[in-house]
C-alpha cells in the first residue's frame, strides 16, 4: 500500500503542540470559522455556497392564498353501509322502516357515490354527488341536501 505523504494526517504524525499550524493559536479558535451560522455566504464563503448549497439564497416556490382550503370530510356509500351494519347507535336513528343518518353531526360534509347501498336510508348531509343521490333513491331511500351543489 502506497503512503501519500502530502496529507494533513501525515502532518499531524509528530503530535507537536501546534500540529503544523504555527504558533499563537492558528486554526484553533472561532476566528478560523469565518463567522457564525450563515455569515459570509455572499462574501468570503460564496464559493463554498455555490458548490455545496446552490439553493441557499433566493425565494423558492409560491403558496397561493386560494389553495389554503381546509380538507373536505367525505364518506362513500360503501362506508355508509358498513356503518349501518356495525350499528353505530349514536349517529343512526330509525324512522319507520328506514334508517336516518345525520352526517353533519359526525363532521362529514359530503356524500360520495363510490360503492353500493342496499338498505333504504335517509341521509341528511351538506353536499352530495349526483351519483350518490341516484343510488340511494334506487335503494328506496332519500337524501336531504342542506346546501346546493356549487360544483355542478
Amino acid at each position: 500500500m502506497v503512503v501519500r505523504f502530502r496529507r494533513k494526517v501525515r502532518k499531524l504524525r509528530g503530535r507537536t503542540r501546534t500540529m503544523g499550524w504555527g504558533r499563537i493559536g492558528q486554526h484553533r479558535k472561532k476566528g478560523s470559522k469565518g463567522g457564525r451560522g450563515a455569515a459570509g455566504m455572499l462574501k468570503h464563503k460564496e464559493s463554498w455556497m455555490k458548490k455545496y448549497a446552490p439553493g441557499w439564497i433566493g425565494k423558492h416556490g409560491f403558496t397561493s392564498p386560494y389553495e389554503k382550503k381546509e380538507p373536505q370530510q367525505s364518506i362513500n356509500l360503501s362506508q355508509l353501509e358498513e356503518m349501518l351494519i356495525e350499528g353505530k347507535a349514536e349517529f343512526v336513528q330509525t324512522e319507520g322502516n328506514r334508517y336516518v343518518i345525520d352526517l353533519g353531526s359526525m363532521g362529514i360534509r359530503k356524500l360520495l357515490g363510490s360503492g353500493r347501498i342496499t338498505v333504504p336510508v335517509k341521509v341528511i348531509v351538506e353536499r352530495a354527488s349526483e351519483k350518490a343521490v341516484e343510488k340511494i333513491k334506487s335503494s328506496g331511500g332519500e337524501v336531504q341536501v342542506l346546501q346546493e351543489n356549487s360544483e355542478q
